[in-house]
């Protein structure tokens, strides 16, 4: 098979492209209105071109003549307007109308396959009907599946709808029921003397916050770290045990480490770094561009790398062998905890 060729749309900081590279996808182009997060492309991408720019700005015509053959197109449309972390607030119509782009250059560019990625919560939007409707009128037969990063060795639990076509045949899906790989959000941890770590009851801290720390503690003793999960409204009492996935990272900055000490429990915030490894990020993707605050909002916004490599291979029949989980457990951890990560592993 020849090189694929590929067009990332809606393309963030790169997270879906560096996941379909590794399935053989050669990203000739690449597009964005964040500036931030083209920065972040063009330093993993160097070959690429990239364009900082609204779609309905693009001169499409224009692109065709420079990008030449395309035989993959990913999009992952603005999604903050169908998911439940918009909460009660309105909803903006006009940016969850964006996906309608993936029709205009599906239509402009004629890949063989497409990759359509967002949240869950786009498939009752009214307009989805539609947009399915508008694809398969150009030739594209569609399948669609929903994924969690979790089963592909990503440690977070991070479930994402993804909807796939092909111009020549029936979209070839994912096997998730033969993945569970699952590990656990230890291995994401650096050791605890590699970032500064502050008094977990010091004064000013939030009272809510003292007490998703109080019902850990009672959960699982005094001498275990853990996680606070801030914003959460779910069952899991605002915290959560190291020896299972992370929860889903979002745009703002949620998660805290509380580990055990002489002087009492003390506390930090995840940095960008663990972040992207939860992400299914390697060490080698650069993320350079902006403030934490920048950096952690193109990771809420991203792709999971290694979900993304099995979708395009599934998809174009080049999938390559499945990665293994790396276990980077900081040293602050219990022994319990690590026996516990070992028998999960």
């Amino acid at each position: 098979m020849s090189v694929i060729r590929g067009l990332d749309i809606f393309c963030g900081a790169g997270g879906g492209s560096w996941g379909a590279r590794a399935s053989g996808v050669n990203f000739v182009g690449a597009i964005d209105m964040c500036a931030n997060a083209t920065q972040t492309y063009k330093a993993n991408f160097p070959d690429t071109w990239v364009v900082t720019s609204r779609l309905e700005d693009v001169d499409v015509a224009s692109l065709v003549r420079r990008l030449g053959r395309v035989d993959l197109l990913l999009s992952s449309p603005e999604c903050t307007n169908h998911t439940c972390a918009k909460g009660s607030a309105p909803r903006d119509e006009s940016s969850r109308a964006t996906a309608m782009h993936v029709v205009s250059y599906a239509r402009a560019f004629r890949p063989r396959w497409l990759v359509l990625e967002n949240v869950v919560h786009m498939r009752p939007w009214t307009r989805y009907e539609e947009l399915k409707s508008e694809l398969r009128s150009l030739g594209y037969r569609l399948a669609e599946q929903i994924l969690n990063a979790a089963d592909f060795g990503v440690p977070q639990s991070r479930r994402r709808l993804f909807l796939v076509g092909d111009l020549k045949g029936d979209p070839k899906l994912i096997d998730a029921t033969a993945t569970h790989l699952r590990p656990v959000v230890a291995n994401i941890l650096d050791q605890t003397e590699s970032w500064p770590m502050t008094p977990l009851r010091r004064q000013g801290r939030a009272q809510a916050t003292l007490d998703r720390a109080d019902r850990a503690v009672a959960a699982i003793g005094k001498e275990t770290p853990f996680l606070i999960v801030y914003y959460g409204t779910d069952g899991s009492g605002g915290w959560q045990r190291l020896t299972r996935p992370l929860r889903t990272i979002t745009t703002v900055d949620r998660f805290a480490l509380v580990v055990p000490s002489p002087d009492g429990h003390r506390m930090r915030m995840l940095q960008v770094p663990e972040l992207s490894r939860a992400m299914g990020f390697d060490d080698v993707f650069k993320f350079n561009f902006g403030t934490r605050r920048d950096r952690i909002r193109m990771l809420g916004n991203g792709i999971c790398p290694p979900v993304m490599k099995a979708v395009v291979g599934a998809l174009t029949g080049s999938e390559g062998s499945p990665a293994k989980p790396r276990l980077r457990v900081g040293d602050m951890l219990h022994d319990t905890v690590q026996e516990l990560i070992s028998e999960s592993a």
